[in-house]
């Protein structure tokens, strides 16, 4: 077992999940950086701050870069983040005469954080399309299976009649508050962050606001004064994930415990035994369970990492680095699930 189940050489296949864990490689962080260095120079040139040649260079240095990543892995032991050696190989890569201009009037944590939101854009992007496609199927099991009935259980007991319709009800209706939650954040969470060395921007006096807005625009991200040290957004976004994996779970659950009875559902494709060989196990409902409680396990960690203290943290924001991937990845993995699950379903109910 490796140190992360997500990208652990086999358990991969059934904790990870490739298009999410992709945003969170190191060539993804990278190119998310030089993306913000290169919109940062423009939106600096288009506000007079940088020589018209000097972002040009940039952007072309850009297009022909490749970092020394050993270099970086040396400099992240030294200096607990990536952005001051990238920086120097991108200056020494522009050249002398518009190096200068690279990273002008920004900080590592500006780097960082907007490359973050870069790259959670394309995840959030990502995780709707496949909440549509849940949506979609199950409203196919409903439209197919709804009328049938089913014992409808509280506390774990039989209750009274109900229907499959129901009971899909309580799968779908929380999955379609998240997917509007998610469309919420996708609008207006994700922001540009870009505050210089204590979030004053004090290098380009009245011109920050322009400049930051530019910013945005050029990285199609939201504008939004600096937000170094006010990490409540990225723990909504986390606390987003564990609402899209609990309830994801919730529907896990229930599919495992009615094929525990054995009459109320049929899958398809179910786990084998080495020891039983008559076994379906439904494991892509039991996981669904467990990356709930993963989820719901690490929020508080996220929670923990809103505490930054003065202007900057650095403590508090390793703790992120640490965790968000992983929920991400988590989150990835419950949606993959959760189609293959419902993919699987050959009949609901009990007539």
């Amino acid at each position: 077992m490796t140190v992360s189940p997500f990208d652990h050489p086999y358990l991969v296949g059934l904790l990870g999940d490739e298009e999410t864990a992709a945003q969170f490689s190191a060539a993804a962080e990278i190119e998310a950086m030089l993306r913000f260095e290169v919109a940062l120079a423009r939106a600096e040139c288009d506000e007079g701050v940088v020589p018209v040649a000097a972002a040009e260079r940039i952007a072309w240095a850009v297009l022909h870069f490749a970092p020394d990543m050993a270099a970086l892995r040396q400099a992240v032991g030294r200096d607990g983040v990536v952005v001051p050696e990238l920086v120097r190989q991108l200056r020494e890569a522009v050249g002398p005469e518009h190096g200068q201009y690279v990273h002008f009037a920004a900080t590592s944590q500006d780097v960082i954080d907007t490359g973050l939101m870069l790259r959670l854009k394309t995840v959030a992007a990502g995780f709707d399309r496949r909440i549509e496609a849940l949506e979609e199927g199950l409203n196919e099991l409903s439209r197919t299976f709804g009328a049938n009935p089913l014992t409808g259980r509280t506390r774990m007991q039989a209750a009274i009649g109900i229907t499959v319709s129901d009971r899909i009800s309580s799968w779908a209706t929380p999955l379609k508050r998240n997917r509007a939650r998610l469309q919420s954040f996708i609008g207006d969470g994700l922001a540009v962050q870009f505050g210089g060395a204590a979030g004053t921007l004090d290098k380009l006096g009245e011109k920050g606001p322009a400049v930051r807005a530019r910013l945005a625009a050029e990285l199609s991200l939201a504008d939004r004064p600096q937000w170094h040290s006010q990490r409540d957004g990225i723990a909504e976004f986390a606390g987003l994930l564990s609402l899209i994996t609990g309830n994801l779970g919730k529907l896990g659950q229930d599919v495992a415990l009615m094929a525990q009875e054995g009459t109320e559902i049929a899958l398809v494709g179910g786990g084998t035994s080495s020891a039983m060989a008559h076994k379906q196990n439904p494991v892509a409902a039991e996981t669904l369970v467990t990356l709930a409680r993963f989820n719901a396990v690490q929020l508080s960690a996220m929670h923990h990492a809103l505490v930054h203290e003065q202007e900057r943290s650095g403590s508090a924001w390793t703790l992120e680095w640490m965790v968000l991937p992983q929920m991400t990845v988590a989150t990835g993995a419950a949606l993959r699930l959760a189609g293959q699950l419902l993919a699987s379903i050959r009949s609901l109910g009990t007539s």
